[in-house]
């Protein structure tokens, strides 16, 4: 059907169906507002298509195969082979699982989908184009806007994501074959995330960084036991480079990097990965229309209730800024909803965990020891070693440690560390305690069950008040 140049009306238009505007959008409609979500690619956004669930597919799958490779220990020997168009396969399967969910759980909730791109007329309308040759557009006039455009990954002078042998994460995760020889440019997260994966698949892999280590917006002994692990899985390391070209050579490509002073190093490669963080997508939406002004990076700019400069315009996810995780732009688009039907609602950054999924995970949420002085309080620290754990020694999983951190005075906890199997389960319950303001003795004092890495989260909670059985005191 061809659309015409019509207007239509709605009580809440959301622009961009990732993880913050598909929940906004379903919430909004549930508060009996009329909801209409404006999606240009793939309902789910990067974090379901391209992101979030795919990478978790590969890491999955590449764990699998490795942990089975290197059990001759625990007396199992196995030699497995990885087919990455299978296991490609499997992973499309389980993305197109979950965005025709997504699909139909806006529809059940009475949202209105189109497919398209918003670009802001003015402050109460916009236009919407649809794709495809005579699909026309159609203008939208509304009460509300939430603008949920997301982020995409930035790119570097030199490597432009339009050749075949630069990829963007979106093509790593998209490859139909192991390369052999694989530069990685970037080991923060989601650098460090596939360069695991590529090597457990069998990749040679060279990381190459700007800065003096891996992970740099994390603590050193947190980004240490990552560093460690990615070494002996043969990830090399070139750090205190900056990526600067790439050329073709007789055998694949080659990669030159050079370091503060200019001297260049240069490294062989069949693929090269551009992971130097994301940026967000804005350029269509026409903001000057609005009136509205980013800040110097692109983002957005919102208060603790995601609105703009424009009270009746809402901004959430990784357009609104860092931290750029899809389950803080959920909790976003919840408030966002919240807002657009008037209820006084607002969002506790303090709580919002982050995870690493690397080997070991990484799990996050609050406060360091050094933000929680910094913000004047008198921080105490209890931390249980992996090596105490009997289930992390059951799962050959000894390296890492559980953290946390409260105020000595109140014993409320601040925050926590974790670097473990499951780091990414497990600093939900730090998540929960510090939103419920749980002090050391209710984590303490709750039984968990034995033997599990959960464990370690009581005993750290003990270590912190100088109780611990399984680990030494402070």
């Amino acid at each position: 059907m061809v659309m015409g140049d019509i207007t239509t009306a709605t009580d809440v238009l959301v622009i961009g169906g990732g993880p913050g505007g598909y929940v906004a959008a379903i919430r909004a409609a549930q508060h009996g507002l009329d909801t209409t979500l404006v999606e240009r690619d793939a309902y789910g956004g990067t974090c379901l298509n391209y992101g979030c669930i795919p990478s978790k597919a590969m890491i999955t799958a590449t764990d699998i195969a490795h942990d089975a490779a290197t059990a001759e220990e625990m007396g199992i020997h196995a030699d497995p082979s990885i087919d990455m168009r299978a296991l490609v396969e499997w992973k499309d399967g389980v993305v197109d699982q979950l965005t025709g969910g997504v699909e139909k759980l806006c529809k059940a909730n009475g949202v209105s989908l189109l497919e398209g791109t918003a670009t802001f007329v003015d402050e109460e309308t916009v236009r919407v184009a649809h794709g495809g040759e005579g699909q026309g557009s159609e203008s939208i006039e509304f009460e509300r806007a939430i603008i949920a455009t997301g982020s995409r990954a930035m790119s570097i002078p030199g490597f432009d994501f339009a050749d075949d042998q630069v990829w963007s994460s979106r093509e790593a995760l998209e490859a139909d074959e192991i390369p052999e020889e694989l530069v990685v440019v970037g080991a923060g997260y989601i650098g460090m995330e596939l360069s695991t994966v590529f090597a457990k698949a069998g990749a040679n892999v060279t990381v190459v960084e700007m800065l003096e280590d891996v992970l740099p917006t994390y603590e050193d002994d947190v980004a240490r036991v990552v560093r460690d692990r990615a070494e002996d899985l043969g990830i090399d390391f070139a750090f205190g480079l900056g990526a600067s070209e790439w050329r073709e050579s007789s055998d694949g490509i080659e990669v030159i990097a050079a370091d503060e002073d200019g001297k260049e190093s240069v490294f062989d490669a069949d693929r090269v990965l551009v992971a130097v963080g994301r940026e967000p997508v804005t350029e269509a939406l026409e903001l000057d229309a609005l009136g509205l002004e980013t800040d110097e990076r692109g983002f957005i700019q919102t208060d603790d209730h995601t609105r703009t400069d424009l009270e009746h315009v809402l901004a959430v996810g990784d357009v609104a800024g860092e931290p750029m995780l899809a389950h803080k732009a959920s909790a976003e688009g919840l408030v966002a909803a919240g807002v657009a039907a008037g209820e006084p609602v607002a969002l506790d950054h303090q709580a919002i965990p982050a995870a690493v999924f690397t080997d070991p995970e990484i799990g996050t949420v609050g406060m360091t020891e050094a933000e929680a002085d910094e913000a004047g309080f008198d921080p105490v620290v209890g931390t249980m070693p992996l090596r105490a754990s009997g289930r992390a020694l059951t799962m050959d999983e000894s390296d890492g440690f559980v953290r946390i951190v409260a105020d000595e005075q109140t014993e409320f906890v601040l925050g926590a560390q974790i670097v473990a199997p499951e780091a990414s389960e497990l600093v939900a319950e730090l998540g929960l305690a510090i939103e419920m303001g749980a002090k050391l003795e209710d984590i303490a004092g709750t039984v968990h069950t034995h033997p599990t890495l959960s464990e370690a989260v009581m005993e750290a909670a003990e270590n912190a008040q100088g109780k611990a059985i399984h680990t030494l005191n402070r």
